[in-house]
Formats: C-alpha cells, sequence, structure tokens
C-alpha cells in the first residue's frame, strides 16, 4: 500500500526474509500482550441470551399455541395454572474470518507512535482471535487457516503467522472459502487507492459475507508533524521525494487523507459494516472495545 512516510528512521522493507524472521521472534510476545489486552477488557464472550439451540438453560416462558407440546416444561407448568416452556441460549458457532495487510506501509512507526503499525495489528488480530475462541466461535484466516472451533484458536494463528514467510501470502484475501453470513475483520492501514478497496469490499459483499475494517493509523500520518527540508521515501516502490519547506504541502496532504478516510467509512456505513480507527499512540484496547461491541451485536442476531 503506497503511503509517504518519512525516510529518516524507516524500517527496511526490502529483505522479505528479514523481515519474516523479525515477525517470528515478536510474534510470541504480542500472542503474550494480545492475551492481557483481552483479560482486562472481557473476562470471555459468553452468555449471549438469545433464543435458540443449545445446551444452556436460558428462560422460562408462556406457551404459544402452535409450539411443539415437547418444549413444555411440566414441572414448572405444574406449580400455577400457567403452561411453560423451556428457552435454551443459543449456541451456535459463527464464522469470522481475520486478515492482516502485509503491506510494507504497515512497517512504518513515527517517533510519537509507541509500535509499528504491523505490529499493533497483529496484536490486534490474535486478540480478536483469542476473543472469539474464548467465546467457541469458528475462527479462519483466508489463505492461511481454513475456519476451526478451539480453545487455542489464537495461538494456532500465533503459530501459523509467525512461520509463514514474509510476502507468502497474497496482497489481497482469498475470498475461495468466505461463505454468506459470515464476517470478515479487516486490520489494514487502507492506503491502498480507494477504488482497489472498495472493490474488495465489494467482492466480499458479493459473498453474502459482512466486513468490519479497522484502519491502523501512525498519529503522523493524520497530522503530517514535518516541517522545513524533508525527504520522503514510498515503502511500495522506494521512490523519493523531497520537500524544501514540508509544512506547505501539510493542508492539502491531510485533506486527500481524510477523505480517503471518509469515503471508506461512508460506503461501509450504507452497507451496515463498522469502520474503526485506531492510531498507535492510543491503547489496542479501545479497538477491541469497538470491535467487540460491533459483532456482539450481530453474533446475538445470528449473523443478520
Amino acid at each position: 500500500m503506497a503511503a509517504i512516510g518519512q525516510r529518516v528512521g524507516a524500517v527496511p522493507h526490502h529483505d522479505a526474509l528479514a523481515r519474516g524472521r523479525l515477525r517470528a521472534s515478536l510474534v510470541p510476545d504480542l500472542l503474550i500482550e494480545a492475551r492481557r489486552i483481552v483479560s482486562t477488557v472481557i473476562a470471555g464472550w459468553h452468555g449471549r441470551r438469545r433464543r435458540g439451540i443449545g445446551e444452556s438453560f436460558w428462560q422460562f416462558r408462556p406457551y404459544v399455541e402452535g409450539e411443539t407440546l415437547a418444549r413444555i416444561d411440566w414441572r414448572r407448568s405444574a406449580r400455577d395454572d400457567h403452561t411453560y416452556v423451556r428457552d435454551q441460549e443459543w449456541e451456535a458457532a459463527h464464522t469470522v474470518w481475520l486478515w492482516l495487510d502485509e503491506s510494507p506501509s504497515m512497517l512504518y512507526k513515527s517517533a510519537p507512535a509507541t509500535v509499528s503499525k504491523e505490529s499493533r495489528g497483529l496484536v490486534l488480530t490474535l486478540a480478536m482471535a483469542e476473543l472469539l475462541a474464548r467465546s467457541g466461535e469458528r475462527v479462519g484466516y483466508p489463505g492461511l487457516q481454513r475456519p476451526i472451533t478451539a480453545r487455542n484458536g489464537a495461538e494456532r494463528l500465533a503459530r501459523a503467522l509467525a512461520t509463514v514467510g514474509s510476502g507468502a501470502l497474497p496482497a489481497r484475501p482469498s475470498l475461495d472459502d468466505v461463505r454468506r453470513h459470515s464476517e470478515f475483520v479487516l486490520f489494514s492501514d487502507f492506503l491502498d487507492p480507494v477504488e482497489e478497496t472498495l472493490g474488495l469490499l465489494q467482492a466480499i459483499a458479493d459473498r453474502g459475507a459482512r466486513a468490519h475494517l479497522v484502519e491502523v493509523a501512525d498519529p503522523a500520518e493524520e497530522t503530517f508533524p514535518y516541517r522545513g527540508r524533508t525527504e520522503f521515501e514510498d515503502p511500495e516502490t522506494g521512490m523519493r521525494l523531497t520537500a524544501g519547506r514540508a509544512e506547505k504541502w501539510a493542508e492539502a496532504y491531510q485533506f486527500a487523507y481524510m477523505a480517503r478516510r471518509e469515503t471508506l467509512r461512508d460506503h461501509c456505513r450504507r452497507l451496515g459494516w463498522s469502520y474503526i480507527v485506531n492510531r498507535t499512540d492510543r491503547l489496542a484496547s479501545e479497538a477491541l472495545v469497538a470491535l467487540h461491541t460491533q459483532l456482539s451485536g450481530l453474533l446475538h442476531e445470528g449473523g443478520r
């Protein structure tokens, strides 16, 4: 994904092998961090409180004419003059796909940021996998892991991400296995041309899935704090651009940057999807709470 970043202090991106080794070394610590975040945000994702097929008791309610007699709880009904049925909690698992952008622009980290965009994206991906695994959902990663229901789902995904080589996965998530009514969570800086991102979102919609976009942003990408003579480098192509007085570019840059975001946000809003922004100088838990709120409401409704 093309992005403007200050060349000085930029993370090397041309060596895919070195980048893969670096990520492999970071994943174990990031998994621990992800679990810490989950434990502070929510102690599991249980009790969806939706009537459906399951083994856990939810409530007694009055019998409605036309319901099967097998659902009547005769012991409870014998206590008074009313007939009651026994409802169970909805426990059907849903499929949630997670995908993290591996573009070189995700390596960017400015001075005000605490971590790179890639590190923050990895933490959010693993934290979401942990949260979903605890709730018994099927978690998949396109091109890397088919949807599975497992308590150690986050650990499995972490191992897969640590062993796959950098650049081994396609730049765009494969949608071949995505089925109708599944949820698709994308973690990215979404700095591709807007038309390309909209094309991907349309492909997801055509599959009958619902997407949730989490934009991982570096604070410098929003504020453009550069002054004086500054050299910028495109992390995708290596192309360099020198500004004699970088501050003169700030207004036009910020307008284009925010216009891109608002276009994507508006598109998601029209589809009933969610768009969340998480800056790398902010807490990762903020995005996790927002994403959890969006997903929990949808999964309570059975995905639709």
